[in-house]
């Protein structure tokens, strides 16, 4: 039985809002998992290796091909080269100390990527993926998100827009809690205002969109955070626009920096081209996209904040584009994270 496309377009008009967002899913499921995965380890080669081969472990230039593995992509298995470096002997791939690195279900890259973007709790993820556990993607998501988070971002050009904000301290996934009792649903805090209970993260943005968000300490900023934080990003011929917070203002003088300074009460917005409108709404947004996610272990803040700058860059997009932009940009970073040491890790600034 012979179906015309105009039938077909004709059953898809009759679907329901619900019915026409499965047909939607299942298609573009099906169009992007068959090429993307091999097109993504094709780039991830060539970006690599543009200024010519180098060990991922001595670092030495002098390599030469030493045969090929197998693997598999999209359900099928395929020849990739391997290398060995003549300085120290060892073997290497192109994957070796990246995000995929010993991954064996490279396939469903593209699809985890998707629900990321979506962002998914672990355990929806497990299911619209299937053959993998929320364990697994665990190990995925913030493997990926600590090679992202290494990317340098460009220094700020213009007005720059800077403000803190805050998150209270969590311990979620610790076992065993000293000193206070676990809390449920993220919590609040003991004591009033911003106290040590308090992480304190800056967000920096200039009108181009340049964004810089990382925990500086524990409680209020100080003006020696700033500057380890973001002092090299900035020059004499940046303009700060900033709240009140005296820290500001200190560092502002002493690198000899033009400051505009805003009242949390909100009576002036703006002085002409100068106020942190961007980035009171970027915490806003930060703010209410975190809260899916019932409070966040404070050792991995900072990959929750890379994760959403990432987002934002993209415009939140689900297309094959950021998809695999995000996969290779993820693998063009030296990465030896195991599970462990991301389990295991402790929160320090």
């Amino acid at each position: 039985m012979i179906v015309r496309a105009t039938e077909i377009l004709k059953a898809i008009q009759k679907l329901n809002p619900a019915e026409k967002h499965r047909l939607r899913e299942y298609l573009i499921d099906a169009l992007t998992a068959s090429s993307s995965t091999g097109t993504v380890l094709h780039e991830i080669s060539e970006r690599k290796n543009k200024n010519g081969y180098e060990c991922p472990d001595c670092t030495s230039e002098h390599i030469v091909r030493f045969g090929k593995y197998t693997t598999i992509v999209d359900g099928e298995e395929v020849k990739k080269q391997r290398y060995r470096c003549k300085a120290c002997k060892k073997t290497f791939t192109d994957l070796t100390n990246t995000v995929l690195y010993r991954t064996r279900h490279l396939n469903q890259w593209i699809k985890f990527i998707e629900c990321m973007i979506e962002g998914y709790s672990l355990r929806k993820s497990a299911n619209l993926i299937g053959n993998i556990t929320h364990v697994t993607l665990f190990y995925w998501r913030h493997k990926l998100l600590s090679s992202l988070k290494k990317m340098e971002i460009p220094n700020f050009e213009g007005i720059v827009e800077m403000d803190e904000t805050y998150f209270l301290y969590s311990e979620k996934g610790q076992r065993k809690i000293k000193g206070r009792k676990p809390r449920k649903r993220g919590g609040s805090a003991k004591k009033r205002g911003i106290s040590n209970e308090q992480v304190c993260v800056l967000v920096a943005r200039d009108r181009d969109k340049t964004t810089f968000s990382q925990i500086l300490g524990m409680g209020r900023l100080t003006k020696d955070q700033l500057d380890k934080a973001i002092g090299h990003r900035l020059s004499s011929e940046n303009i700060l626009c900033t709240d009140s917070w005296r820290a500001f203002k200190t560092y502002a003088a002493e690198k000899g920096m033009d400051i505009y300074q805003f009242k949390s009460d909100g009576k002036i917005r703006t002085k002409g081209l100068y106020h942190i409108q961007n980035v009171n709404n970027y915490h806003r947004r930060l703010k209410g996209w975190m809260q899916r996610f019932n409070g966040v272990a404070t050792k991995y803040l900072n990959n929750y904040l890379t994760w959403f700058q990432v987002l934002e860059s993209i415009h939140h997009q689900r297309n094959e584009v950021t998809m695999n932009d995000l996969i290779i940009k993820g693998n063009l970073v030296q990465n030896s994270e195991t599970y462990d040491t991301l389990r295991l890790n402790k929160f320090a600034v």
